[in-house]
């Protein structure tokens, strides 16, 4: 069982998803500071000021109105915090458009090369298919 789980790890398939989710991981990093630290303040002063991750619905006005997310866990007040859910969907969305964007240049770096024209010729003895290059046909043996 040891030498069969080695041999699955040993794969190509396995290495590359693990270099995948590494890579992932940082550029997860890398987008959310984009999106909460360039893309959200602008999105923020368009809308008046408003905070999105600060946006938050209280369930128990009884204990006290918080005046931010932190001070309610603070507090253990219970709310909903959906400006960070506003957030995380952006995030999302940047996320997606950033692979949509790497994926189509690896598409366009994959498509098939120009074709450069025949490769092969028909022998005028024989009629069987060799190479543009040959200078005696393989079948009949005749100069080309």
């Amino acid at each position: 069982m040891l030498k069969e789980f080695r041999e699955f790890i040993a794969r190509g398939n396995v290495i590359d998803l693990a270099v995948a989710v590494v890579i992932g991981a940082a550029f997860g990093r890398i987008v959310t500071t984009f999106a909460e630290g360039v893309l959200m303040p602008p999105l923020g002063l368009l809308t008046a000021g408003i905070d999105f991750t600060n946006m938050f619905y209280v369930l128990d006005s009884s204990r006290g109105i918080p005046a931010s997310v932190a001070d309610a866990k603070a507090k253990s007040i219970p709310i909903i915090a959906y400006g960070q859910l506003i957030t995380d969907i952006i995030n999302f969305l940047i996320v997606a458009f950033a692979v949509f964007l790497l994926v189509r240049q690896v598409n366009r770096l994959k498509s098939a090369p120009a074709d450069t024209g025949p490769t092969t010729k028909a022998c005028p003895q024989c009629l069987s298919t060799i190479p543009l290059k040959a200078t005696r046909c393989a079948f009949c043996t005749s100069t080309v």
